[in-house]
């Protein structure tokens, strides 16, 4: 009886659990971009414009303001706009540091044909022997090459279980990581399901 109620139980769970989490996750974004509208004057917000609240509208907004700020910077006058906003904006000390960081890792990650978060690697960590899921971020330049005989160096991100936008960073020469034919998303998938969720190569 008690085996029988274990298993009933256990299939529940695994039908429910999925949807709660996937609700969860849109949840957080909804709720991140709609809070995007406070940054509004609260007389200009499209629920004191409208006189009542609509759902899901801050995400409706936040994305066409996103796309159309992509239209207006593909043509002359937007890139030079821009041009000029970010040269005000390396001339500012604190703000400059925090900017340029920023900006160069949106540029390494969502630019296509970049080599970030493309390539899936076998590590060995936390020591010799025991063996973990790493992305690569990228390679080391020349100035920073720590291996004696000028081998190339990898630079690699060693994601935890199961919130994988934690981790490690951590740099060897190439010759010491294995690249695997496994996607981003299958590696994903494998550590946030504390290795469950086996990729089928």
């Amino acid at each position: 009886m008690i085996t029988h109620m274990r298993r009933y139980f256990i299939s529940g769970l695994l039908v429910w659990l999925p949807i709660w989490v996937t609700l969860l996750v849109f949840k957080f974004l909804v709720d991140l971009l709609s809070k995007s509208l406070l940054l509004l004057p609260p007389q200009y917000q499209p629920d004191y414009l409208l006189g009542f609240h609509v759902p899901g509208i801050g995400v409706v907004i936040t994305l066409l303001v996103i796309f159309f700020t992509g239209v207006f910077v593909a043509n002359y006058v937007g890139s030079r706009l821009v041009a000029l906003g970010e040269a005000m904006m390396s001339r500012i000390p604190l703000v400059r540091s925090i900017y340029t960081g920023v900006k160069q890792v949106t540029q390494t990650l969502f630019t296509p044909g970049g080599q970030s978060f493309r390539k899936v690697l076998l590590v060995e960590f936390p020591q010799a022997g025991v063996w973990s899921i790493a992305f690569q971020t990228g390679v080391i330049e020349k100035g920073m090459q720590a291996s004696p005989n000028n081998e190339p160096m990898i630079c690699y991100f060693i994601p935890t279980t199961p919130n994988p936008t934690s981790g490690f960073l951590m740099m060897a020469p190439k010759s010491k990581v294995i690249e695997l034919e496994m996607s981003v998303d299958q590696a994903l998938k494998f550590v946030i399901s504390l290795g469950v969720v086996q990729p089928k190569l």
